[in-house]
């Protein structure tokens, strides 16, 4: 009985676990909600051992399991209610069986609908092109641009392509509508609007968790996000540049 209540125990954290590394959470916030609920169910002689892509669990040589965790997006509201269930648990308000159910619930949550995150997008585009030093007409035509780049990222970059390809061609289609806006001098300031445009589709929270894992010790995952993070970069990079090497030469008017 106490080894298949540990065992019970051991797989509860290290659910919680995964559904933290999946959704964004830094490594010392998943291996201390590990560690909690761990001992809240008194399972003493246990390890984990946290890479930013798996999970490895051992306790007393009778429970030993890998957890490999695929390297996405960020779901913050997945990382609060994932927190907020281990001081529940901490508190005695759920056993292993509800626990385990809170836990399904957490990993069901469906994200924000598609028209809401592509609206967002748009605005944070204009937002962000005004923070840069662009005017209003910059600010329109980079709210266009982030949300044509949007609705390739919703509809089509997530669900079929991967993520080199989807962020490349994402930053391509916003950097050619931006190219587009200052060519019919809808917008004055090529930069700022391009700037603006693809921001939504920098990767913020894997470099700093990367740098803060890198801060804590942990080497080898810091350098996986950080390395994610760098190739997401690229990509950008490589889009814009392609959208501009491309409109200047079928339609001209951007010195290079």
């Amino acid at each position: 009985m106490i080894v298949t209540d540990e065992a019970k125990a051991m797989d509860l954290a290290c659910m919680a676990g995964q559904i933290l590394l999946e959704n964004g959470a830094e490594l010392s916030r998943v291996e201390e909600t590990m560690n909690r609920i761990a001992d809240h169910y008194g399972v003493e002689t246990r390890q984990f051992y946290l890479l930013t892509n798996g999970i490895f669990s051992t306790s007393g040589g009778r429970y030993a399991k890998v957890n490999p965790i695929p390297v996405k997006g960020s779901q913050f509201d997945k990382v609060e209610a994932v927190s907020q269930l281990s001081r529940d648990i901490v508190a005695g308000k759920y056993s292993i069986e509800e626990a385990v159910e809170k836990l399904e619930e957490i990993k069901n949550m469906k994200r924000l609908p598609k028209w809401k995150v592509i609206l967002a997008a748009g605005f944070g585009s204009a937002a962000f092109s005004l923070l840069f030093g662009g005017n209003f007409h910059d600010a329109l035509v980079a709210l266009f641009a982030g949300w044509a780049l949007y609705i390739f990222v919703a509809f089509v970059g997530n669900a079929h392509l991967s993520k080199i390809f989807c962020n490349s061609v994402g930053s391509f289609i916003a950097a050619f509508v931006c190219f587009l806006g200052f060519h019919f001098e809808i917008g004055h300031h090529l930069s700022q609007m391009i700037i603006g445009a693809v921001m939504p589709l920098i990767p913020g929270v894997p470099f700093v968790n990367g740098i803060r894992d890198l801060t804590n010790g942990d080497y080898l995952s810091g350098l996986i996000r950080m390395m994610d993070a760098i190739l997401i970069f690229i990509c950008i990079a490589f889009g814009v540049s392609l959208a501009l090497i491309i409109g200047n030469e079928c339609i001209g008017g951007v010195v290079l």
